[in-house]
């Protein structure tokens, strides 16, 4: 599917991007790089969306479906700990998730698909995005309009995943990662002296009441049979051995698999923190400071994927997933908001986990990634 020529300059693509990472938003130099490359290959390319987004197009000029492919480029601010030839030349940013290898491999693919553009009809969009690592960045290209003129019929794109076998290709139809939604409390009770509790109200007992309730969301009123988790992140309260502090502050993390989990938790979180408040004579504040839903994967296209998968011989294996393979978020449920699709995951070996400072991405997965979008063009694209 791929020449050793197009397999060296992904790698190499993947070595330079890991070098030089670029935090959510900052991706001028990954942006640039990748447009410039998408022009050579014959794509209408359109820079600066959402800040530093790129949208590539290629319009075979027959009629058929329009397909969206994406990548994520952002880095990580973490130092980090690897020493071979390629770490990063950035202090404090790095490359801890695979987004250098997620980029390459849509490149990789891209290339490949443009010289095959004669037996293609429709409109293919690839989509190299900006700022998924909390940053919401899918939310910003779609309301920039990357999925118009003209309207995406379906998207795909992937994520590796550590300890599951090199090259291995699997998909999960339905909730496929959680949902990630996390709120700041602030608690107002009213300081006093440590000795007389009775004169004053104590956001710290408030605080740790509140903590134990909130497992009961978990317990009680998500179903068994589906996923969630709270998870109080974070608890400031108070700086003196002797003093009930005036107020404390909690950081707290919910993830859901779906939209029934995610009224059960987060839906229900508010009426939980005003009880335990107003049971206390607390006051309280809440804010809620970032969002992703669930990722949920159209059962449709999902099956459409690992058929594709199979009849092109993906990966090392493929594989149909019939439990959720991760909690963690994905921005690209965004996407899959609005239209339908299939996130896809590849085995990335034995690497250290995401988002941790001995990481690396496995560039013996570019072709299995790759290939999966190229295949994907061939089959949805076809020129009859």
């Amino acid at each position: 599917m791929f020449t050793q020529q197009q397999l060296d300059d992904a790698v190499a693509l993947r070595k330079d991007l890991h070098r030089h990472p670029e935090l959510k938003f900052e991706e001028y130099r990954t942006a640039s790089s990748v447009a410039e490359m998408l022009r050579t290959y014959g794509y209408k390319v359109t820079e600066g969306i959402a800040t530093t987004g790129v949208m590539a197009e290629l319009d075979t000029g027959r009629e058929g479906p329009v397909i969206a492919f994406r990548a994520d480029m952002d880095a990580l601010p973490i130092h980090e700990a690897n020493a071979f030839e390629h770490h990063s030349t950035y202090q404090g940013v790095m490359h801890a998730c695979g987004h250098d290898g997620h980029t390459a491999a849509l490149m990789l693919a891209a290339r490949a698909i443009s010289e095959m553009r004669d037996s293609l009809c429709g409109h293919l969009k690839l989509i190299l995005q900006p700022g998924e690592e909390g940053g919401n960045g899918a939310a910003r290209m779609i309301e920039a309009g990357v999925l118009d003129h003209p309207r995406v019929d379906a998207i795909f794109g992937y994520h590796n995943r550590p300890d599951f076998s090199e090259g291995l290709l699997f998909v999960k139809p339905g909730p496929a990662m959680g949902g990630n939604d996390t709120y700041r409390v602030i608690i107002k009770g009213r300081s006093g002296h440590a000795a007389m509790p009775h004169l004053a109200c104590d956001p710290v007992y408030v605080g740790s009441t509140l903590v134990q309730q909130l497992q009961g969301l978990v317990g009680r009123h998500k179903s068994p049979l589906e996923a969630g988790v709270i998870t109080v992140a974070a608890f400031h309260a108070g700086d003196a051995a002797n003093v009930i502090p005036g107020h404390a502050e909690l950081t707290i993390n919910i993830r859901s698999d779906r939209p029934s989990s995610h009224d059960a938790l987060a839906g229900k979180l508010e009426q939980v923190v005003r009880g335990v408040c107003e049971a206390h004579n607390a006051t309280y504040q809440l804010e809620h400071i970032h969002q992703i839903p669930p990722l949920i994967n159209d059962t449709q296209w999902s099956t459409r994927v690992l058929d594709i998968a199979e009849r092109h011989a993906i990966g090392t294996a493929i594989e149909k997933l019939d439990v959720m393979p991760t909690m963690g978020a994905e921005d690209f449920a965004f996407y899959l908001r609005e239209v339908p699709g299939c996130f896809f995951f590849v085995g990335n070996g034995n690497s250290a986990y995401l988002h941790n400072d001995q990481y690396d991405f496995n560039d013996a997965i570019l072709p299995v990634a790759g290939g999966m979008f190229v295949a994907l063009a061939k089959e949805l694209l076809a020129h009859r």
